[in-house]
């Protein structure tokens, strides 16, 4: 027999009970066919010697925006390793806006004004920018700045006359004119000058994020919400654009799309059948192990570090905010409950407390009036949640996706949130698996920087950027933060027999490791990096060219 590689002289954890490790790989179609002694006398095309490494399943990333990670890596980084302060902040728009012609753009992101002091002005950034229309995005993604000329386009000159948007906030001067904030759906009003992307820089976003995914050892990711360009999305047609990138081999990793709530609709000519979703009836679990649907994406509410996510408790120094819901609750209900229906997995997004029980009642009714055993609805972040809500979710059988980097990048300011007694509740980890949970890895990438290895030792150590400890009883070990990023993720899109571990039959996905994450210092983890990356038994990213 001749299959077409073998991948030999590596330390193998599979994360297979039945076989824990391994020293060889084999691989046939793009599938493991055998470990070890069930390789001899077996031939291959290919044989690559690993020289001792470490091997794990490759990672699985359960809410990494892919396209938008590749259009934040085309734009102008803001995030607060680039820049300190304001002025800093005005200095690099104004270098980037004089190599643009007067009436492009000036697009950047990843500002975050709990590091910054503020947030930018519309005004400041106008003279910056040299009058050109500017839009920076904040690092969450749920707010952003507009320059005054960028009001001017949308038809208000001087920020005057802009309209209040339900579910969003537009941050206004003593006069009632803009001045530049825009939260939540207010952000509509500049995504309808700027949006929809043209396809070829769809493909540019696509092929910027790919290359970044693979040096991390990102095999499969899950990308929450395409298709509505005013939200979640780049284009009507985004599934188009992922065919034609996967097809292209401009996508190497494994995708499994959302499409936002808002492309699901009443079905023409099927309305007595209560049909609320896609044309043509496409649903969750449609496709193949490169590109698939996965569950509908709802936002339910804003972002803990914008101070926007629905909270039972006001924000700690602001007693008269506690967020906002971007749908209210009975309009909440009906798309989960439609979907549900419709036959689709609902992946709510719900940050604060309030949110996430508005979400889950939809859930809880929704399986009331339409039992479906075993469907794996999610709700993604699970921010700050009690022991009771914990429990609810674990009754309801829900898959919460919290995010572990978050604990580096925003864990002081998501502290400084919330009065000190409910500190301990954000972003709970080894909660939810005593719970019986499965626990999923997430970045939510490019809120975050999508590298695994840096979120699994966020998982592990719980330390925030000033050296702050976030709930110390919520520290995973190794073994645990490291199943979550494989087999849990797998799990949470219902893949967990084609990938997530390493056995015969599955999908040969794996990374190649400087080091074995099982026995550093556990305050090291962040510091190994990703020798190579294989998908379908394909060397897609060889960092020292051992591997291919």
């Amino acid at each position: 027999m001749r299959i077409d590689a073998i991948y030999t002289n590596a330390r193998i954890r599979t994360l297979d009970s039945t076989r824990p490790v391994a020293t060889r790989i084999g691989v046939l179609h793009g599938r493991i066919v055998g470990f070890d002694e069930e390789l001899e006398g077996i031939d291959a095309d290919r044989v690559v010697d690993l020289g001792g490494a470490p091997v794990l399943p490759g990672f699985h990333d359960a809410h990494y925006h892919l396209s938008l990670t590749g259009a934040r890596l085309a734009a102008l980084d803001l995030r607060p390793t680039k820049v300190k302060n304001l002025a800093e902040l005005y200095a690099a728009v104004a270098e980037l806006a004089a190599t643009l012609p007067e009436d492009v753009w000036v697009r950047g992101s990843g500002y975050d004004q709990n590091f910054l002091g503020a947030h930018p002005d519309g005004a400041d950034l106008h003279r910056a920018a040299g009058g050109r229309p500017v839009y920076l995005e904040h690092v969450s993604g749920h707010m952003g700045v507009a320059s005054m000329r960028a009001f001017e386009l949308a038809g208000h000159a001087g920020g005057r006359g802009v309209p209040d948007f339900d579910g969003g906030h537009v941050q206004r001067d003593e006069a009632g004119s803009a001045t530049g904030l825009l939260q939540e759906r207010a952000m509509q009003l500049i995504y309808d000058l700027v949006r929809p992307m043209k396809l070829d820089e769809v493909q540019r976003n696509l092929d910027l994020a790919n290359k970044q995914a693979v040096v991390y050892g990102l095999t499969s990711v899950t990308e929450p919400g395409i298709g509505d360009y005013k939200m979640l999305g780049n284009t009507p047609v985004d599934f188009h654009s992922y065919q034609r990138a996967v097809e292209e081999e401009v996508v190497n990793t494994r995708v499994t799309l959302m499409p936002y709530c808002s492309t699901l609709h009443e079905l023409e000519g099927f309305k007595d059948h209560g049909w609320f979703g896609l044309d043509l009836g496409i649903r969750t679990g449609l496709g193949d192990d490169r590109l698939r649907v996965g569950p509908v994406k709802i936002v339910s509410d804003g972002s803990f570090i914008g101070r926007s996510a629905a909270m039972h408790h006001c924000y700690h120094g602001e007693p008269d905010n506690h967020g906002m819901m971007q749908h209210d609750p009975e309009e909440l209900h009906s798309m989960i409950i439609g979907a549900h229906r419709a036959g689709w997995s609902v992946a709510a997004h719900a940050i604060g407390d309030a949110a996430i029980d508005h979400a889950m009642d939809g859930f809880a009714e929704a399986q009331r009036l339409h039992p479906r055993p075993g469907v794996r609805h999610r709700i993604e972040h699970f921010a700050l949640s009690t022991d009771a809500q914990i429990a609810r979710a674990a009754g309801l059988g829900l898959i919460p996706v919290p995010q572990g980097v978050f604990i580096s990048d925003f864990g002081d300011s998501m502290m400084d949130a919330v009065d000190p007694a409910l500190a301990p509740l954000i972003y709970r980890m080894k909660s939810l698996l005593a719970a019986g949970l499965v626990l999923p890895g997430a970045t939510d990438s490019p809120v975050s920087d999508g590298n695994p290895l840096v979120s699994i030792h966020d998982m592990v150590n719980r330390t925030t950027a000033t050296g702050r400890v976030l709930g110390p009883a919520e520290r995973l070990s190794v073994g645990e933060a490291v199943r979550a990023y494989t087999h849990g993720s797998a799990y949470a899109v219902g893949q967990e027999k084609d990938k997530g571990t390493l056995r015969v039959g599955q999908l040969a996905d794996f990374v190649v490791l400087s080091d074995d994450l099982f026995k550093v210092d556990p305050s090291k983890i962040r510091e190994v990096s990703v020798a190579a990356t294989v998908i379908g038994g394909r060397t897609v990213y060889d960092a020292t060219g051992n591997a291919s």
